[in-house]
């Protein structure tokens, strides 16, 4: 009798888990992916504690793994497919999941294994071959371009001969005025970007010439002075969302020696009008050096380029040459900025050791692709969490940080707190930490599906209290997010 009961008993919880499995899957599809996150986690949490699995208890990670890749959560996504493989190592989805997070981190190699198991179990299925021929074209691309890449060539920027460049008699889009850019210059370029013209290839690798002599000169940690009567406006990602970079500038007023920004990395990717994103703030730095700054986030970088999206589109608009220009240029971008000496901001987080100074990061050597670990990568790629002390990285590079750890370090550097970007929150920002720790990111309604308002911060230089300014998103031309993106990219989202 006994035994009977407590078979009952296990049999309701699968029963149960099972239900919530199924709701876990209605909000996945209503694009709820965090509340999809958290009933894969009860239903799983409850499997776990019962002594009876359910027969398909390696689709529940499967399920989670998706989602938390729909959260570019790429380390989890990677941990739960994992554990599905090993639930079930028939489990082809498990492969298909795990692939797809091993794409998403830039590991081709091993994405391709993946997908190798899947096509040699599922020889006929056209998805399957197709996701492995476009994986097995790009470890090919990249493994002929690293064989034939020779290491004292001269830079892009070296080669380029600019007046050689014509420009033609019916181009009607914004001039350099002799060679500078000009306020009249940006506001022309923005109509023209508006109207979804072009600006000339000529001007435009003559921006990204200047813009990249300019940066050389910086240091890696650049210390910002505001006036205590100055207002100060700090935005986050804007991963190509250029109609919603112009909605920023219509709320708080355009770039001037008055009206200073710092646009704190992520301007491209993802976003299919990253070309006039990233066109149109190097042009206001050029413009206003002093006053307008750009830190360096995780996707300005070679890696992210090539799978979300901007590498293609460069290409697209311009030019095989001015993509590699353009990864020259984001090389010397500054990682992190300081200001007034009492705020700090970069675009990640903070560190996977203690004791690291504001002098550490000036020291920081930033020509060069992001490492994979280190206080460089922890600076691009980090997150805060709830919890105390340190845990792996949910995107499986840099890693995440507790309030005590954020305490430390600003009181270690004489700081009031941190600000930092990369991720998607429902307003737009948030106060962790103890307020110690402020999240600012401004792509609202992220890739057209996330349905998050944006943000921006304003500071005035007495206090720095943070001033938080939502808006939701704006109508923009009938061009997709990710339309440049890779191939692969579009076949697993």
């Amino acid at each position: 009798m006994n035994g009977e009961c407590k078979l009952d008993y296990r049999e309701a919880d699968i029963t149960h888990a099972e239900r919530m499995k199924e709701e876990a899957n209605v909000h996945f599809s209503a694009k709820r992916y965090a509340d999809a996150i958290d009933f894969y986690s009860k239903a799983i949490a409850m499997c776990e504690s019962s002594s009876t699995k359910p027969h398909n208890f390696a689709a529940y990670y499967a399920n989670r793994s998706f989602a938390h890749s729909k959260t570019e959560a790429y380390g989890y996504a990677l941990a739960d497919a994992t554990k599905a493989i090993q639930l079930d190592p028939k489990y082809l989805k498990g492969y298909y999941r795990r692939a797809t997070a091993y794409m998403s981190l830039g590991k081709f190699k091993e994405a391709l294994k993946d997908y190798e198991v899947v096509v040699k179990a599922l020889p006929n299925d056209k998805d399957a071959n197709r996701k492995y021929t476009e994986c097995n074209k790009l470890v090919k691309r990249l493994a002929f371009e690293k064989a034939i890449s020779v290491e004292d060539t001269k830079s892009v920027s070296e080669q380029i001969d600019i007046e050689s460049m014509k420009i033609e008699n019916d181009y009607s889009g914004p001039c350099l005025n002799d060679g500078k850019v000009t306020l009249e210059f940006m506001k022309e370029l923005i109509k023209t970007y508006r109207e979804q013209g072009k600006l000339h290839k000529k001007y435009a690798y003559k921006i990204l010439l200047d813009v990249k002599k300019y940066l050389e000169k910086q240091p890696t940690l650049v210390h910002i002075n505001i006036k205590s009567d100055e207002k100060f406006t700090v935005c986050g990602d804007i991963h190509g969302q250029f109609y919603d970079l112009l909605n920023i500038f219509e709320l708080n007023g355009l770039p001037s020696d008055t009206n200073p920004y710092l646009f704190n990395g992520d301007f491209v990717d993802r976003g299919s009008f990253s070309v006039e994103c990233i066109f149109t703030l190097f042009g206001f730095k050029l413009l206003f050096p002093d006053k307008f700054f750009m830190s360096r986030g995780n996707h300005e970088s070679v890696t992210m380029n090539r799978m979300y999206g901007f590498e293609g589109e460069v290409k697209s608009k311009y030019s095989v040459e001015m993509a590699n220009l353009f990864t020259e240029v984001y090389n010397w971008l500054p990682l992190a900025h300081c200001i007034n000496r009492r705020v700090l901001v970069m675009h990640g987080g903070l560190f996977s050791k203690d004791n690291v100074t504001l002098k550490d990061i000036e020291n920081i050597y930033r020509n060069r692709q992001p490492p994979e670990e280190g206080l460089m990568c922890d600076m691009l790629w980090s997150d805060p969490q709830d919890a105390p002390g340190r845990s792996p990285s949910k995107r499986g590079v840099g890693v995440q940080f507790g309030p005590d750890v954020t305490k430390t370090f600003v009181e270690l550097n004489n700081l009031d707190y941190i600000i930092r970007s990369h991720e998607v929150k429902a307003k737009g920002y948030e106060e962790a930490h103890d307020s110690k720790c402020i999240t600012v990111f401004s792509a609202p309604n992220y890739c057209d599906t996330m349905g998050n308002k944006g943000a921006f911060i304003t500071l005035e230089g007495h206090c720095l209290k943070p001033k938080f300014t939502t808006y939701t998103a704006v109508p923009h031309p009938p061009v997709k997010p990710l339309m440049y993106a890779n191939s692969l990219v579009n076949l697993f989202c």
